[in-house]
């Protein structure tokens, strides 16, 4: 499903949705953009799921990243060519809200090269921010 045929579909959802089903619904948007974005090789697409301020924190491995411009950095040396990015999956997301402004979520992220696959678990916090989701802190390993 493209991009802008999701939005559509989550917008129609969302006419009949209550409040909670509307902020799950676009929570998960969020994530699937940014999946789209990474199998695009897209790096900046997919960092607009992030909070781009220098608040941001990314943990993964033994590092802290903070801030929006420094995790960008790490992933665009991480993953410098759409090769080196292969193709990203979100699986097994769980997502619980907190309050009408926050959130978090679990799951698996797979990613599938050409020469291996690595995978691993993720938590993130997410906050309503301007009236749109995005993360806030990201625990990957």
């Amino acid at each position: 499903m493209s991009t802008y045929s999701y939005i559509f579909f989550i917008l129609f959802l969302c006419s009949s949705c209550t409040h909670e089903e509307k902020d799950m619904l676009e929570i998960h948007s969020v994530l699937n953009q940014q999946v789209e974005s990474w199998n695009r090789g897209d790096i900046e697409g997919y960092m607009k799921g992030y909070w781009k301020s220098d608040l941001l924190i990314f943990t993964g491995g033994t590092k802290i990243n903070r801030g929006w411009n420094q995790t960008l950095a790490r992933y665009q040396k991480s993953y410098p060519s759409k090769a080196d990015m292969g193709a990203l999956q979100f699986n097994d997301l769980d997502v619980q809200l907190l309050s009408n402004e926050s959130a978090f979520a679990t799951g698996e992220w797979r990613l599938t090269r050409v020469s291996d696959t690595l995978q691993g678990r993720f938590t993130l916090v997410l906050r309503k921010i301007n009236n749109k989701w995005c993360i806030i802190a990201d625990h990957s390993s």
